[in-house]
């Protein structure tokens, strides 16, 4: 495992936050595993590791939301990748969409989906989604991962 992940940091990977309505209130936690999986039908897909806080609820919403970040949204990231934080609280800006799915309203690219599968794969499942809706904002930097630290690609 050590070598594998030695190896992937390597290559750019693409910081997210997945958000999803919970019954206690909203989830989300950060991700840098993304893809798309299908342009037709359209498909994404997250990878959540079955010990990320939001798991729970994930694995079982039907309506989840995927927010790639731009390349100053660092403090974001790292807000809801750590345990116990206040995700949704004042320093996130965020509102719920008609279906009471978390908006991050800062993100440059949000993809609210509708849940088609989850696919069990080792210690993480394959969030699959169907985007019912697309926002995208156009010339923002994307904030990626490579060899373990926050960069960008212009």
């Amino acid at each position: 495992m050590t070598d594998l992940r030695a190896a992937l940091r390597d290559f750019p990977q693409a910081v997210g936050i997945v958000t999803a309505p919970g019954p206690d209130g909203p989830v989300g936690v950060t991700v840098s595993s993304f893809t798309s999986a299908s342009l037709n039908p359209p498909l994404v897909v997250v990878w959540i590791g079955e010990g990320a806080s939001a798991w729970p609820v994930l694995r079982t919403a039907p309506l989840f939301a995927v927010h790639l970040l731009h390349a100053g949204q660092t403090a974001l990231s790292d807000l809801f990748a750590r345990a116990g934080a206040d995700r949704f609280g004042p320093a996130t800006r965020w509102e719920p969409d008609a279906d009471g799915v978390p908006r991050l309203l800062d993100a440059p690219l949000r993809l609210s989906c509708r849940t088609a599968r989850r696919i069990a794969v080792g210690d993480h499942v394959a969030l699959v989604g169907e985007p019912r809706e697309i926002r995208h904002a156009d010339n923002e930097a994307p904030l990626v991962r490579f060899r373990g630290r926050y960069t960008s690609v212009a």
